[in-house]
């Protein structure tokens, strides 16, 4: 059942509205004439300072929609409702009184996800809501036991395994939570396992290292990659880079925590000697959505000896806290050097030509726009300029895509900005990691997987065009791996 249409978004903020009528009411003169204003301007205020709290802290990545203003006012409104008329109301009217303020609560929230597409069914929002089990997940025992069998048997298992690790903040000394690996069926083949590529997977701005897997759709998807390419796919490991859930690392090193030596200097070491990956630069990959887009690029420039690929969705054009002055001193500390030194321009323009380092910068665009470059609606297309916000101007993250990718082919990069119809919410990102696995996973040297041109580009002689990835309800075979 979605929360993001459909009838039960409607449902609740219409009994919202009726609940909230009945707590108001008619009341006196005295009421309707001095109460109720009172209260509404409450509601005016919250709104207002809602509104003040998310652009002050550059929370936002598309304008939020009109009814959050909307139902975050009359939460307000419903809220002043309560406490102003208290005293004067009937017991019928208390009752609805303290009933209208958490349905409008709702309504906001609903609102909130209609926005952000955090928790696009119900399903999705009680698992995560209630910890309930992640696609895919096992233990360690259970995957040592299903390596030893399909070595055995000689065949893989029908798909991956997801299992939670606790890595080491040995040399960053960050705080973090429990994070996720997945392993996909290839893994199982051998002992010790091939020597596998990675990708690391980073969230947005307010993350856990789960919402990858519930809302973004991810296992779904390399299971459907693997199973249409005889069992061969990256090992995946979703990374904390916050701590918790509100801190905005923005996977830098500053007075918020040591994100970005956890990821670099924690995780990529751990993974090595854990799980058998490769270590070399060459078959490590990063895919990030909105924050998480941003660090993608800004760990592959300023560490092209440990990644080499990149898929940005979304990010913006540097770290980003709020405006330049606010975000040099929430994360960094005040420190203008420091800025410097995790500004990817700024990286890319020091460190001169870049060799082997490739990026997908997807930015979501209108059907509209996608129409007008002849690219099909549905369908990834290599753009110069595109994902236009409803006034037909370039978004912010446009804008950053197209002038880091500018950058960046300057200094040796190979990428491209993709446009795909959609909005800067959780069902965009699933789409766009969709259409980039193909690529990504060849230009990590996948086993079997030959490099995949990025959109827009001319294949070479050893590259495939991309095509589409299977449809995610694939049936899965058991693949052989031996005699």
């Amino acid at each position: 059942m979605s929360l993001m249409h459909g009838w039960i978004p409607i449902t609740v903020q219409v009994v919202a509205a009726l609940v909230l009528v009945l707590a108001v009411g008619w009341r006196s003169r005295r009421w309707r004439l001095i109460w109720v204003p009172v209260a509404a301007v409450v509601g005016g205020g919250v709104a207002a300072l809602a509104h003040w709290y998310i652009a002050s802290d550059g929370l936002a990545g598309d304008p939020a929609p009109n009814q959050l203003w909307l139902w975050v006012a009359l939460s307000g409104l419903a809220a002043g409702v309560l406490v102003v008329g208290w005293r004067s109301a009937r017991w019928w009217r208390r009752g609805v009184s303290l009933l209208a303020v958490p349905l409008c609560l709702l309504s906001a929230a609903l609102a909130v996800n209609l926005w952000v597409g955090y928790f696009p069914t119900v399903q999705t929002a009680w698992n995560q809501l209630s910890a309930g089990p992640l696609p895919d997940q096992t233990d360690r025992a259970t995957v040592v036991a299903t390596a030893a069998q399909a070595q055995a048997k000689h065949v893989l298992p029908a798909k991956g395994s997801v299992v939670s690790v606790t890595i080491p903040a040995t040399a960053s000394g960050f705080k973090h939570r429990d994070e996720l690996v997945y392993l996909p069926p290839a893994w199982f083949a051998t002992s010790p396992p091939p020597k596998l590529p990675t990708v690391m997977m980073i969230g947005g701005e307010f993350n856990t290292p789960s919402d990858w897997l519930r809302t973004g759709n991810a296992i779904s998807t390399i299971d459907a990659y693997a199973a249409a390419h005889g069992g061969n796919a990256p090992v995946l490991v979703f990374v904390d880079s916050g701590g918790s859930f509100n801190n905005d690392t923005e996977c830098v090193n500053g007075p918020r925590g040591m994100a970005a030596d956890h990821l670099t200097k924690d995780v990529v070491p751990f993974m090595a000697s854990n799980f058998g990956v490769s270590t070399k630069a060459a078959n490590w990959g990063i895919v990030g959505w909105s924050m998480g887009g941003t660090c993608a690029v800004d760990l592959t420039a300023m560490h092209p000896d440990m990644f080499s690929s990149f898929v940005d969705i979304a990010g913006d054009m540097s770290p980003n806290a709020g405006n330049k002055v606010q975000t040099i001193d929430r994360l960094f500390g005040g420190s203008s050097a420091a800025w410097a030194s995790f500004d990817p321009a700024t990286v890319i323009a020091k460190h001169g030509p870049y060799t082997g380092v490739s990026g997908w910068f997807a930015i979501s665009g209108s059907q509209t726009a996608q129409q007008h470059r002849n690219v099909p609606a549905g369908d990834a297309g290599a753009v110069g300029l595109g994902g236009r916000d409803a006034t037909g101007n370039p978004g912010d993250q446009t804008v950053a895509a197209n002038t880091l990718c500018g950058l960046g082919r300057a200094n040796g990069f190979d990428c491209a900005v993709v446009a795909q119809p959609g909005k800067h919410d959780w069902p965009f990102a699933e789409k766009a990691f969709v259409a980039s696995l193909p690529w990504l996973a060849g230009a990590i040297g996948t086993p079997g997987d030959p490099p995949v041109a990025l959109p827009g580009q001319t294949a070479g002689p050893d590259t495939v065009m991309a095509s589409p990835v299977p449809p995610l309800n694939t049936t899965v075979r058991a693949q052989g791996i031996g005699p």
